[in-house]
């Protein structure tokens, strides 16, 4: 049996599903501890995924998929496959107590192969509801996951600084 077969693809989940839309990441791990994916497994990082990253490098996986919520401009519940080399010029906003571009180049040692997953926002605060918009960007993602291709997905478009200030 190939390694392929037998190595699992991980979903990090991230996010706090206290603070309206940014729960989008826990809603989406509860999706999956419901309905689970043939060949994937599902890691809820909450909102300090760094505590949970030597439990993924346990797994040994061949892709990490990471999905939170992250305001980028977009409108409410579209969802961006973002290079993680642009997170942290970005400064993506983010309610974890670690940049996840710490997190991701942490992971980058051992997981060549990682996607971060930005759902955007509408409303993030304490005891907010999260939206439909989101909600259904979360079950958007889920479907995505069963057939997953890192192009599933659309990427994040970024202008250089210098391009905007033309």
């Amino acid at each position: 049996m190939s390694k392929a077969m037998t190595t699992p693809k991980v979903v990090l989940t991230v996010g706090n599903s206290m603070m309206g839309d940014d729960g989008a990441g826990p809603l989406l791990a509860e999706l999956m501890e419901a309905n689970p994916i043939d060949g994937w497994i599902v890691i809820n990082g909450g909102s300090a995924p760094e505590n949970v990253s030597y439990q993924v490098r346990e797994l040994q996986p061949q892709c990490v998929v990471i999905v939170d919520a992250a305001d980028i401009g977009l409108n409410p519940g579209e969802i961006r496959v973002i290079d993680p080399d642009y997170i942290a010029e970005m400064f993506i906003m983010s309610t974890h107590n670690m940049p996840l571009n710490f997190l991701i180049d942490q992971l980058k040692d051992d997981i060549p192969d990682i996607t971060f997953l930005g759902i955007q926002p509408d409303l993030v605060g304490f005891y907010y509801p999260m939206t439909d918009a989101v909600k259904n960007a979360v079950d958007e993602v889920y479907q995505g996951i069963k057939s997953w291709r890192v192009d599933y997905f659309p990427a994040l478009e970024v202008c250089d600084e210098e391009e905007i200030e033309e």
